[in-house]
């Protein structure tokens, strides 16, 4: 079975929502972007999130990943993403040349404007400008990674070479996709995204296939599309144990997932799969479900993660093997 032939990276993300202590969590995230590495993954990210330790539960991306470089060679380490509004982009710069340097050069650099207001109102920033912020920092962390001067005539040491064409660009809008088309940048497409009330029923697909249009229409001649598309995968040896999981954690966070805008779905589990753009069960129904994603067929970069259904650690590791194993031959990548 060939479902979205062609050559694609794929990506491991984690959002560090194991049911435990910070310390715990960030040794089993580090464990499971080993594994991987070991199963042939070619990417592994991970999100930034302040505050709330049920949301994300990493502030410090670049900490965490430049130990997770010590311990891996090969996969590439991003960021997905860096809410820039809230960062001194001088210091993601430096702090992102650091860990390209550390790693060989595998640093993948996703940044947006994301972030609850909650967040921005912990640094003391009005989530109002987060857009006017966004584009201030990206000017400046651009001008940065490029070597240009900044102020006092200050350039970026350690230099980073090559950085600034691994900057990725995390939208929901068509407005999103131009801007990142513009920049050169690649485009991150989240995993799930709130429904408009004139297409409650939309697909996933029908709204992020335009996103990609205006990415697309907007990037400059010459320059090679990157389309980042994440999507929630759990693979369990049987399609009982998958649904077991998936039911402990969609309804675990249901109440999250309504707050952060979605319509209040079908209480099913079923329901819960569909309203979540979920990819679960056995190896052979996540294959014909993702098949049917035609996202997928455009996209350069497939990563894949198990939020919101947050199994045990040992699950995730099955879940990524099985992943390599059995999902992506049959996919054809």
């Amino acid at each position: 079975m060939v479902g979205l032939a062609g050559p694609k990276r794929l990506g491991f993300f984690t959002r560090l929502l194991d049911q435990a202590p910070a310390a715990e969590r960030y040794l089993l995230a580090t464990e499971q972007i080993i594994h991987a590495e070991r199963f042939g993954f070619d990417s592994a990210w991970v999100a930034q999130h302040h505050f709330d330790g049920e949301e994300g539960g990493l502030p410090s991306p670049f900490v965490f990943l430049a130990q997770v470089a010590v311990r891996t060679s090969r996969i590439r380490l991003g960021t997905g993403i860096v809410t820039l509004p809230l960062e001194n982009p001088v210091r993601v710069a430096e702090d992102a040349a650091v860990l390209d340097s550390l790693s060989g050069g595998r640093l993948e650099l996703g940044i947006g404007t994301g972030g609850a207001p909650s967040a921005f109102a912990g640094f003391g920033c009005d989530s109002a400008e987060r857009a006017a912020l966004f584009d201030r920092h990206s000017a400046i962390l651009r001008d940065a990674l490029a070597g240009r001067p900044l102020g006092g005539g200050n350039r970026l040491y350690p230099e980073a070479p090559g950085l600034s064409d691994h900057i990725w660009q995390a939208t929901f809008t068509a407005a999103g996709g131009t801007r990142a088309g513009k920049a050169g940048d690649g485009l991150m497409l989240s995993r799930t995204q709130p429904r408009t009330k004139e297409a409650p029923g939309a697909s996933l697909a029908e709204i992020q296939n335009p996103i990609i249009d205006a990415y697309l229409a907007a990037l400059p001649q010459g320059r090679e599309p990157r389309i980042l598309a994440s999507r929630t995968v759990f693979v369990a040896e049987n399609r009982k144990e998958a649904l077991r999981f998936a039911e402990i954690g969609l309804r675990r966070s249901l109440a999250r997932f309504i707050a952060a805008g979605h319509s209040a779905p079908d209480k099913s589990l079923e329901g819960l799969i569909a309203a979540s753009d979920a990819h679960v069960g056995a190896p052979e129904d996540v294959i014909a479900s993702l098949t049917a994603d035609s996202t997928l067929k455009r996209a350069t970069d497939l990563v894949f993660q198990v939020h919101s259904v947050d199994p045990p650690h040992p699950q995730i590791l099955r879940s990524i093997e099985l992943i390599a194993e059995k999902v992506v031959p049959a996919l054809g990548l």
